[in-house]
């Protein structure tokens, strides 16, 4: 079990508030530096190739600190590297419209990835260190609303101002900085950690697994969901308008649902909760070609199953966070931001496969994903 930190309620909720915040800037960095770069490039002439290389030095910067970052903790303390990685990302975010030479984006890219890791990382562990066992779910369910909503806020802050000029990439500056200050109060307590015996990211693999292939699972579902759910619902009579509003559904779901998921996870048996939200999955994304027709039910399924699928995150999120403490607890969450890039790259690769051999490939792709799922998890349920 995780050792909760002995706390007065009001530092626990200003340093839980502070911690969620963090949160909340890694969903925003990630969704708004995506779109925005990528644009940024198409409209200075450059193709596909090229945006994608640069995307990948993202990911090329998560792969690189994630193995590393156990002893970092250990070695500077959660904090201090928090708010260093705040900063860096505050300063990368201004650089790119100050750089005129591509070739500069790369390393900035690289950069802000691996602040992201780090954010996302320590986001996750400290919010369970503050979190108390009783409320633990409730407190991730807190953690995976505000980080949607920073995912939510990048396309949103790029709809009002556009993507034209610095103001975007310095509206992401700000937000960063304001995050570093409230890190950065007296009042925020952060837990510390001893510098872990073993750094290989398999042996982390192999003490959490379920927790592995549910990042896996979760990162796939998503990023597949948000790539072709809007082309597969147009294929089935929807106008582009309505198709874009079933994708806001779904993240809306996503958001909403994590507050009765927390309460339940706090009050049954979270392994078992797991297996019954990856079944809910299963059965929505099947019913998907029948239901689809119809308005009326058609988006109320697609709130309910963003709610089920996100929600399978959330638990898996508590239930690692109540099996492991210390340099475990981050060498898992690390490994686990690894295995959420894994997924990005998994999911609409086989969703596209699949939607290119049957008309209703997508729904059969996430279907299949969960309920491969759900047998795993029942299989594994005395692992995390």
């Amino acid at each position: 079990m995780t050792a909760d930190l002995a706390l007065a309620p009001r530092t626990r909720l200003v340093s839980m508030a502070a911690v969620i915040s963090v949160a909340m800037i890694f969903g925003l960095t990630y969704s708004l530096s995506a779109a925005l770069i990528a644009i940024d490039l198409a409209e200075r002439g450059y193709g596909e190739t090229m945006i994608g290389f640069n995307a990948a030095m993202h990911a090329l910067g998560t792969l690189l600190v994630a193995p590393i970052l156990p002893r970092l903790v250990a070695r500077i303390g959660p904090r201090r590297i928090v708010v260093l990685s705040l900063g860096v990302a505050a300063v990368t975010l201004a650089l790119f419209p100050a750089s005129p030479l591509l070739w500069l984006w790369f390393p900035l890219r690289f950069v802000l990835g691996a602040a992201s890791e780090v954010l996302f990382v320590l986001s996750e562990t400290w919010t369970n260190s503050l979190a108390e066992e009783k409320t633990r779910a409730r407190s991730m369910a807190a953690y995976m609303i505000a980080m949607s909503l920073g995912m939510a806020l990048g396309p949103l802050i790029l709809s009002i101002v556009g993507s034209q000029g610095a103001l975007p990439y310095l509206i992401g500056t700000v937000l960063c900085i304001g995050a570093l200050v409230l890190v950065a109060l007296p009042i925020v307590k952060a837990p510390h950690f001893e510098e872990p015996e073993i750094s290989n990211p398999l042996h982390y693999v192999r003490l959490a697994p379920l927790a592995i292939a549910t990042t896996i699972l979760i990162a796939a579902l998503e990023s597949s969901g948000l790539s072709f759910l809007a082309l597969y619902a147009m294929g089935q009579g929807w106008d582009e308008s309505g198709a874009a509003s079933l994708i806001s559904t779904m993240m809306f779901g996503a958001i909403v649902c994590q507050v009765p998921v927390g309460y339940l996870g706090d009050v049954m048996d979270r392994r078992k909760l797991v297996v019954v939200l990856a079944i809910v999955a299963t059965i929505g994304a099947a019913a998907w070609p029948f239901v689809l027709h119809d308005p009326l039910i058609a988006y109320p399924l697609l709130f309910l199953w963003g709610g089920a699928f996100v929600g399978i995150y959330t638990i898996m999120l508590t239930v690692v966070g109540s099996r492991f403490q210390g340099s475990d607890l981050v060498g898992v969450y690390a490994v686990m931001g690894l295995s959420w890039g894994g997924g990005l790259l998994l999911g609409p690769a086989l969703a596209g496969f699949a939607m290119d051999r049957h008309v209703h490939g997508l729904p059969i792709f996430a279907a299949a994903a969960c309920l491969l799922y759900a047998f795993y998890a029942m299989r594994t349920r005395s692992q995390a």
